[in-house]
């Protein structure tokens, strides 16, 4: 039995990924699957039209000429309300969902009885290692912050010995060693500088150090669920600041990475932090989606604060978009393949895999946001 798979354009603003590449429409055209594709989905993403055309995938010109007949919507960011009012009941619908901030969404979702998937609740467990978008999408914004950060600084990152003399390399400092943070390590320590790092998980000390960096010890451990840090108490915060001020004051370049599944991002860096550090350092907080690490953050905006560039950029990934589309693409091919068969579309409830990151099914609302 054929599952329809569609394929839209994202009409969010500056997003340019896309959710299948043509490596996957093959890969899943071998387990009965056929795209129906909007014409210049993936054009941004550098997949023009042409690299999609074969038997097994269709393209429309709009969403309103195929979303009705498919099974199956895959999207990289979630549906709007016009694209939910294409889709016909029990269709499956997977993307990023931003699951703790869009209730409105889902209790709509779930009075279209669809089946709706979040990308962000897939458990970190190891079955689901080549599934989990968060990772292979926080890679790329790891390793593209520490670009920006060399594009915006006043220094080289590199020691560089020259006829003039010896200019001694700048130090990076970052804050959080999840998948981001290692990403921003490891491309930090690349481009030559001193690397500084620190996490309040209990693991994060032999991570960083095998990257090459100097591990930062604040005293404060909190380990949660998942593989992420849990909340901190405001001890906890107070203690970690005073350890972490000298270290920032003496910092060329601040990359923090810190987050707490559904609730805001930890303020880490304060004004008198910012005002410590020496003119022409420059601070990337990758926490500007929920509310930002350092408190003068403005997500996508540049703040100048006497001299000290502050950056809060929202979606790194997509200013890759070649390379996330394609990693993205394999997480939810991955995800939806155990799903597709000869019979059409089964999934197994029992799963954890999907149970776990299900958010509506059968006009109910899954998903506790607690």
């Amino acid at each position: 039995m054929t599952i329809n798979i569609g394929i839209i354009q994202e009409t969010k603003a500056e997003e340019t990924r896309v959710a299948v590449v043509p490596e996957i429409c093959e890969k899943l055209s071998k387990s009965g699957a056929t795209f129906h594709i909007q014409s210049n989905a993936g054009k941004k993403a550098g997949y023009l039209d042409d690299s999609f055309k074969s038997d097994f995938t269709s393209l429309y010109n709009t969403p309103e000429e195929f979303l009705s007949n498919c099974n199956v919507l895959l999207k990289v960011n979630a549906p709007t309300l016009a694209e939910i009012e294409l889709l016909k009941e029990e269709t499956v619908v997977v993307s990023f969902m931003d699951p703790f901030n869009n209730q409105a969404l889902i209790e709509t979702m779930a009075e279209k009885k669809l089946q709706a998937f979040s990308m962000e609740l897939i458990p970190r467990i190891s079955r689901a290692q080549s599934m989990d978008a968060l990772s292979s999408q926080a890679s790329i914004a790891g390793y593209k912050s520490v670009l920006l950060a060399a594009n915006k600084m006043n220094k080289f990152f590199p020691m560089l010995t020259t006829a003039a003399g010896t200019v001694r390399p700048a130090q990076t400092l970052i804050m959080g060693a999840g998948v981001a943070g290692l990403q921003a390590i490891a491309t930090a320590k690349r481009l030559g500088s001193r690397v500084l790092a620190f996490d309040v998980r209990a693991n994060s000390k032999e991570q960083i150090e095998s990257l090459g960096a100097q591990f930062v010890d604040t005293g404060v451990s909190a380990e949660g669920e998942g593989g992420y840090a849990r909340e901190l108490n405001q001890e906890e915060l107070d203690q970690q600041k005073k350890i972490l001020s000298k270290t920032i004051a003496a910092s060329d370049v601040v990359i923090t990475t810190a987050a707490v599944p559904g609730k805001p991002a930890p303020k880490l860096i304060d004004q008198k932090s910012v005002e410590a550090m020496q003119p022409g350092s420059v601070i990337i907080d990758l926490g500007a989606m929920s509310g930002g690490n350092c408190e003068l953050t403005k997500p996508d905006e540049l703040v100048n604060h006497n001299g000290v560039i502050i950056l809060g950029p929202t979606n790194l990934a997509a200013t890759m978009p070649k390379h996330a589309s394609e990693l993205y693409a394999r997480n939810l091919a991955n995800f939806i393949a155990p799903a597709l068969g000869e019979n059409g579309l089964a999934i197994d409830w029992d799963d954890e895999i999907f149970s776990e990151s299900n958010l509506t099914k059968e006009g109910n609302i899954m998903f506790n946001n607690n």
